[in-house]
């Protein structure tokens, strides 16, 4: 637990190719997995400027911990495509939830933490913010709002994860 921003709920890794990134997942026991192949955002915002980021996402959960895997599939700025031209694939970051994600952005502001990228998806109670970071936890860190649909979602991700079965691995868009 971190004193200032609560329970870890998420790591992500940035991936080439997120279909055999959840087939490696699902051999290790961890799904279903819940694949979005084009997500769509409210806004999305590169180190203050405006990103048209297209991108895919698959999301399962190990316990209370949700494992997202991204791909992009553009070369619009963003961190994900930072990550990779550096030569790097794999956790990329951890990510912290809050409902009360003003004042935990807030906060981050006030201990001089600054953002990398920022956006939201499913309204403004999907707002996220990537926090540039040099700590052992990552590359960045997280903070993403789940008081709206989102929310809801990775709790339903998490519900269906705990009686998973191993049948239908993977679910969503193709």
């Amino acid at each position: 637990m971190s004193r200032l921003f609560g329970q870890i709920a998420q790591i992500r890794y940035v991936v080439r190719d997120v279909r055999a990134s959840m087939d490696n997942w699902v051999q290790h026991g961890v799904g279903p997995w819940f694949y979005v192949e084009r997500v769509q955002l409210d806004y999305f915002r590169h180190r203050g400027v405006d990103s048209d980021l297209e991108m895919s996402v698959a999301m399962a959960n190990s316990g209370d911990v949700q494992i997202e895997l991204i791909q992009q599939s553009d070369d619009a700025p963003s961190v994900y495509k930072e990550f990779l031209d550096a030569g790097h694939e794999g956790m990329q970051h951890i990510a912290y939830w809050s409902t009360d994600d003003q004042r935990l952005y807030d906060k981050a502001g006030s201990l001089g933490y600054k953002v990398a990228q920022e956006g939201s998806i499913g309204g403004e109670q999907g707002r996220f913010a990537y926090l540039y970071t040099e700590h052992d936890q990552g590359r960045v860190i997280e903070i993403s709002d789940i008081s709206g649909p989102k929310g809801q979602f990775f709790s339903y991700i998490r519900q269906v994860a705990l009686d998973w079965d191993g049948s239908d691995p993977i679910r969503g868009s193709s």
